[in-house]
């Protein structure tokens, strides 16, 4: 069955937001990590969450350099976390996602 883009993009927005606010993967490598994903695909999903009203941000570790750190959903907007837990495996399967 082929997933339109739109689908598979606001499916990967869910999927990134669920994994930083469930602490599985709250770093840009974390997540690449976990996905597969590019790096490059991961920093872009990040961003466009504000396009979906989920607040994430990135908090600076105490005294650490070079941005580490690590993102945290601060408002998950009109989005119900809780569909996006009990889809996850429809979710992964429609992205490719192990």
């Amino acid at each position: 069955m082929e997933v339109s883009k739109t689908k598979s993009s606001f499916y990967r927005r869910l999927y990134v937001a669920w994994l930083i606010d469930s602490q599985i993967a709250s770093s840009v490598p974390a997540l690449t990590e976990v996905t597969g994903m590019p790096r490059r695909t991961a920093q872009d999903t990040i961003a466009a969450l504000a396009d979906l009203d989920i607040v994430c941000e990135f908090e600076q570790q105490d005294g650490a350099r070079n941005h580490a750190g690590r993102y945290q959903i601060h408002s998950w907007g009109a989005i119900d976390k809780a569909w996006i837990g009990q889809h996850l495996a429809q979710i992964k399967q429609v992205l490719g996602y192990p």
